[in-house]
């Protein structure tokens, strides 16, 4: 899919962003930010106990991942709980295919991972975009996306994006477009706002409303 950017709407974006914050993400308030959201602790775990090797421990992986949950503010407080919930009984053959859905989307077949993931929690009632998107955008933070409902619909409207649909029920399609839209929007951004796509999009967040 081609993605067409309005580039005129990005260049609004970023004047208002550099009138509050001259120095960008390197402002006071926007490390602030960074440190309330534990951004390189989380990250730092993830590289830790989610590299390619990690996943021959099938137990220790799900653990770990029950852990990420717990702790990443970007997953809101009612999802860890019914995640935690669930997580205490599931089956060791639904443990084994997230752990092996996990692995297939950071390092594998992405589109088959991703759906693997979403078979198991939707028994939960739990397929919802945040627990499904957030261990990629911490291990791999430059080019995979936080699927957050309210920042998606924000950019897809203030983009006036109308060849990309979103839906509650997530899938790899939509989250493959709106990864590729994300990406097509930062890499016509200012070089100083070219950084992970996180704080890309929370920046977009920002001014969007403004």
């Amino acid at each position: 899919m081609a993605v067409q950017v309005n580039a005129e709407k990005l260049k609004h974006a970023e004047q208002i962003f550099f009138n509050m914050y001259p120095d960008g993400f390197e402002a006071d308030e926007m490390k602030a930010i960074a440190k309330k959201h534990k951004v390189e602790k989380m990250r730092q775990f993830v590289e830790t106990q989610f590299n390619e090797a990690a996943f021959e421990n099938t137990d220790q992986l799900f653990e770990d991942y029950v852990k990420l949950i717990a702790r990443s503010s970007l997953v809101s407080v009612f999802e860890k709980a019914k995640f935690r919930d669930a997580a205490k009984v599931m089956s060791a053959v639904e443990k084994d295919m997230m752990v092996k859905g996990m692995k297939a989307f950071l390092y594998g077949n992405q589109a088959a991972g991703f759906e693997m993931q979403i078979e198991v929690l939707e028994r939960y009632k739990l397929a919802k975009w945040p627990i499904l998107t957030v261990l990629g955008l911490y291990q791999f933070p430059a080019v995979e996306v936080l699927v957050k409902p309210t920042t998606v619909k924000g950019i897809l409207k203030y983009f006036e994006v109308t060849d990309i649909q979103y839906t509650s029920k997530p899938t790899y399609a939509f989250y493959s477009q709106y990864r590729e839209l994300v990406n097509a929007i930062k890499a016509l951004a200012h070089p100083m706002l070219m950084v992970d796509n996180a704080a890309f999009c929370g920046f977009l967040m920002m001014t969007m409303t403004l």
